[in-house]
């Protein structure tokens, strides 16, 4: 799919930095370049935002399956130290599915993380998730979770001042195609709708296409849903597992997409949409 950053009159906005702090849902997983790197809702993000500033700067330090103390201890001290004007901070995901998940222990955490980016004087942008359930094994420990989480993150956004994306409010995100082949992470359509609100939140306009959902597809017959089950489970889900079992993350061998916080100009931002 083609997307065009849309054409708008330049005016100057006050972001002129922005780093991206997270896992697989900020590196952009599954929307692919031509290349077989991951696009995403953030490089959408700064492409639109690199529309109004010339001088406009962007990192994405984010890393597919990375767990929140990872993301704590390895992404934010980088992103306090760029100082940028713009964060956004999305992780937790990935622990919701491990055993060892421990939502006392890492809402107290991500309230200090919240706070410390706050204190720079940067404008912070916080999500609560879609609901994947319905796709997945193990709803109903997931699910409980997830809303543990999911609250937590809102009450911080209130109490800290950040802004907060709710897509778990956003019915569009139960609609099977805006989720990749194994229906964890969003598909083009999904970043591009997760960039709309994100736009939005900021008082900046976005492409009014990126807000139009897919329509869904008319629901298959029960045995051809099983099979689509089986093959998902053979292809997505027990590739996970064996990970989980022998300690390792789809991310051991990936390094940060945008490491370093340089300029990001509208040629780069076009070419990179196209």
């Amino acid at each position: 799919m083609s997307v065009t950053v849309p054409n708008v009159t330049m005016r100057h906005v006050r972001w002129g930095s922005y780093v991206a702090v997270g896992d697989s849902f900020t590196e952009g997983m599954d929307d692919p370049y031509p290349d077989g790197t991951y696009r995403g809702w953030a490089d959408l993000v700064a492409a639109r935002l690199a529309a109004d500033r010339p001088d406009f700067r962007y990192a994405n330090l984010a890393i597919r399956g990375r767990l929140f103390p990872n993301v704590v201890d390895e992404q934010v001290p980088t992103a306090l130290a760029m100082r940028p004007d713009l964060v956004s901070f999305a992780a937790g995901g990935n622990d919701v599915l491990r055993r060892s998940f421990d939502p006392v222990a890492l809402m107290a955490r991500f309230d200090d993380v919240i706070g410390a980016l706050r204190a720079t004087g940067a404008d912070v942008v916080v999500f609560r998730f879609a609901d994947v359930t319905a796709r997945l094994p193990g709803q109903r420990i997931i699910g409980p979770r997830a809303a543990v989480l999911n609250r937590a993150v809102g009450e911080t956004a209130e109490r800290h001042g950040a802004h907060l994306i709710d897509l778990f409010a956003d019915d569009e995100f139960r609609n099977p195609l805006m989720w990749g082949p194994d229906r964890l992470h969003l598909s083009a359509a999904g970043h591009r709708r997760v960039a709309g609100h994100v736009l939005n939140a900021l008082g900046v306009q976005s492409d009014p296409l990126w807000m139009v959902p897919p329509e869904w597809l008319p629901a298959g017959r029960w045995l051809a849903a099983r099979a689509a089950d089986a093959r998902w489970a053979g292809r997505h889900l027990a590739p996970w597992i064996r990970r989980r079992l022998t300690g390792r993350s789809s991310g051991d061998l990936v390094t940060a997409k945008r490491p370093d916080l340089t300029p990001y100009t509208q040629g780069q931002a076009q070419t990179q949409a196209e």
